[in-house]
């Protein structure tokens, strides 16, 4: 009745509103419907090759699938990490395979390229698909079609699905180790300082490296503090070692970085209780308390409910030395001594000092490199009297005169036990 007659402009309005709420209501409805898991076909069981390595690329060849991660923080979901073309990518589907009813159910994946893709074609994606109600899936395949043979289908084990009690209180990820890493020295002194300072695991995505890291990581893969995860994303993608897009024909930017990161963080969830996300060649130094954990632990009771916590990048450029701990025996082997440079680079005017984060890996949805996108709970910026991160590289500023920088020696509180952690493990595995 409303709808007919000349009643008002009002009138109208309302009709309006009603046709586009009922419209917009029956396709959310229709769109929650079509992401449905829907059984397609009965099989005794399935029989698809169980797929081994991180990097999987589908048919299409704009699509790449990492891993997938049961998430049941929202509804019980199969998050898939991968990387997909942000424009050619329309449409995938995750096939669940139900042992023992061996009933198929296929779920249309909800297709969610991350926002910081630098603009690069390809960017980190999550594909989450839900899953069945009565059926907790181990193996997943994905799909560009609703139809067909699961038995051709590359199947993926699906990570997290048993709750486990964390094993580890930090994780240190990193996320790409390319271009022949070569930083013997550094790369010791940092993996000792994260012990030191309370990291039980360091994850590396590995590219590729020179022969005596590859000594140096199997000495820290049989001790237990390294896992290598191999990353040859070069072989499916040309990757750009810059972070932005330079319209030079690459596909992603840094090694795939970023894809790494969340797959780092999907990968510790249940097993860390915090997830560090730095370069080797940075360290959180806590300036207040000895380790993190003190220091976490009272960054949480101050900030409640925070599941990331950011802290604010220095330059210690590699140019400037101090002529202590000047080992003769350190000076054959490859890379930077750290211990020689304890001189930082000033804050700059109109400059804002990028950060790093330690998070709650249970708190996190989706990180880009120096901040996240999607989390649960708050992110805090650490003041910089709490901690900071000491960056040893080139400089930034390399024209300023020793007198511009800043002496900080903060690293030294830690100089013995350090030298003495070093020294151990060159004696394995370099010198």
């Amino acid at each position: 009745k409303m709808c007919g007659g000349k009643k008002s402009y009002f009138a109208a309005a309302v009709c309006i509103i009603i046709l586009t709420s009922t419209v917009t209501l029956s396709y959310l409805r229709l769109q929650k419907l079509s992401h449905l898991p829907k059984i397609i076909q009965e099989s005794s069981r399935c029989r698809g090759k169980i797929t081994s390595s991180t990097i999987t690329a589908l048919k299409d060849n704009r699509t790449f699938i990492i891993s997938p991660y049961f998430d049941d923080r929202e509804s019980k979901v199969t998050r898939v990490i991968g990387i997909v073309h942000h424009e050619d990518v329309k449409q995938l589907y995750c096939w669940f395979c139900c042992q023992p009813n061996g009933k198929i159910y296929v779920s249309k994946a909800k297709i969610d390229v991350h926002s910081d893709r630098f603009g690069f074609p390809y960017g980190a994606t999550d594909l989450v698909c839900l899953e069945p109600e009565n059926c907790d899936p181990t193996y997943v395949s994905i799909n560009q079609s609703p139809h067909g043979n699961i038995d051709q289908l590359p199947r993926f084990e699906i990570q997290n699905r048993k709750a486990e009690t964390f094993s580890v209180d930090f994780t240190v990820c990193i996320s790409a180790m390319f271009g022949n890493y070569n930083n013997v020295l550094q790369f010791i002194q940092s993996v000792e300082m994260y012990k030191i300072l309370g990291v039980q695991k360091v994850v590396i995505y590995k590219n590729n490296c020179s022969r005596l890291m590859e000594k140096v990581l199997k000495f820290y893969m049989e001790e237990g503090t390294v896992e290598v995860i191999p990353w040859p994303i070069n072989s499916h993608l040309k990757v750009s070692s810059e972070w932005q897009f330079m319209q030079d024909g690459t596909h992603i930017g840094y090694y795939g970085q970023i894809t790494a990161l969340n797959d780092c963080v999907y990968r510790n969830m249940q097993r860390s209780k915090f997830v560090v996300l730095n370069d080797i060649d940075e360290i959180i130094l806590p300036l207040k308390h000895p380790d993190w954990k003190t220091m976490m632990s009272s960054l949480q009771k101050e900030n409640p409910g925070t599941g990331v916590f950011l802290f604010e990048n220095h330059i210690f450029p590699e140019t400037m030395f101090t002529h202590m701990f000047n080992f003769s025996s350190w000076n054959t082997v490859p890379g930077v001594n750290i211990l020689q440079h304890v001189h930082r680079e000033p804050d700059r005017k109109d400059v804002i000092n990028p950060r790093k984060m330690i998070v709650d890996p249970r708190k996190v949805i989706q990180t880009s490199v120096h901040s996240v996108l999607h989390a649960y709970g708050n992110s805090v910026k650490v003041p910089m009297d709490v901690a900071l991160i000491y960056h040893c590289r080139v400089p930034l500023q390399g024209n300023l005169p020793q007198e511009s920088l800043i002496k900080d020696t903060t690293l030294w509180r830690y100089n013995s036990s350090l030298i003495m952690n070093v020294n151990k493990v060159l004696n394995q595995t370099v010198l």
